[in-house]
């Protein structure tokens, strides 16, 4: 491995307080943060920052044409510029466990320098293990519970049976790029992925932010206190159920959501058929017409911004 160029990418902090095999939860924003979930479980473990113990050189991996970053315009001057931050900060869970927490945007570029700088921030600080936190949407309603996709390049990191069979060829990511190249180079890593009902994608949804530190705590033997970010969720769910309530047209696309939900994980128990053939569920056309306007009730004057 080219270390002098690794080195260039990403800083350690020289005084960093050494820490017996820590987790490094790696939670970055972007492509793979249906629901912003992983940013949420971010801001949650952040709500007490601990010391950054080392920082990326963010120039190298940031398109800001691409994501501009924003930037208060105030009478006549800019100020208050929000620049990106790919940072490692050592943070401690609710029975004072250290872990290292890496939050950030996802790199736009140098994906395969990126792993580089990783994996000698990996060896450098002894971390045993990286987690990786991603949500995606899925055709899923958000009335049923929580599903989650474990993946690893050690399988003894893999846990319970995945609901996918076959191969599937998807867009790729810096995630899972890393995890292929680590596991290459002898450190293991998982990832948890959380799926979002894809109506609800675009706007700050909770629960998947708690189902995945529920899985980080069991993964990593970590504690979280989850209250706060619960009584988000229950906030979130009611006014998904008030809009619901008022909206019966969109009541009826998530009612057709559920019946292939249920039709499915039925037909799975029993081990028949998938398909549902006295249950009509409506078009691509219809769900994506009803969700745009269940997404702009959801973002109207009503709602407070920091629902969004």
């Amino acid at each position: 491995m080219d270390h002098d160029r690794a080195d260039r990418l990403v800083h350690i902090v020289d005084d960093v307080e050494p820490l017996e095999a820590p987790v490094l939860v790696l939670a970055l924003e972007g492509f793979l943060d249906a629901g912003r979930a992983s940013v949420l479980a971010a801001e949650h473990l952040l709500a007490d920052r601990g010391p950054v113990v080392a920082t990326f050189d963010v120039d190298e991996l940031y398109d800001y044409r691409a994501r501009r970053p924003p930037v208060s315009f105030v009478r006549d001057r800019y100020e208050d510029y929000a620049a990106p931050r790919l940072v490692v900060r050592r943070q401690r869970d609710a029975e004072g466990t250290p872990y290292l927490l890496l939050v950030g945007p996802e790199p736009d570029v140098r994906w395969e320098a990126f792993a580089r700088a990783v994996r000698v921030l990996v060896e450098r600080l002894g971390v045993s293990r990286v987690v990786a936190l991603a949500a995606v949407p899925m055709a899923v309603p958000h009335t049923r519970p929580v599903a989650l996709t474990v993946h690893a390049n050690e399988a003894d990191l893999v846990t319970g049976p995945s609901p996918w069979q076959g191969e599937l060829r998807v867009p790729s990511s810096a995630q899972a790029m890393l995890e292929i190249r680590l596991g290459e180079w002898g450190h293991p890593m998982q990832g948890v992925v959380v799926h979002v009902p894809h109506y609800l994608a675009q706007m700050g949804y909770p629960r998947a932010a708690i189902s995945l530190l529920e899985h980080v705590a069991q993964a990593a033997s970590l504690s979280f206190d989850l209250t706060t970010l619960r009584a988000e969720a229950e906030r979130t769910d009611a006014e998904i159920a008030d809009y619901l309530t008022e909206h019966a047209e969109v009541l009826e696309v998530v009612q057709g959501l559920e019946r292939q939900y249920d039709t499915f994980h039925r037909a799975e128990e029993q081990g028949s058929n998938l398909l549902a053939p006295e249950e009509p569920l409506p078009s691509g056309e219809e769900i994506g017409r009803q969700f745009e306007q269940f997404l702009a009730g959801l973002e109207g004057p009503d709602v407070p911004d920091d629902r969004t």
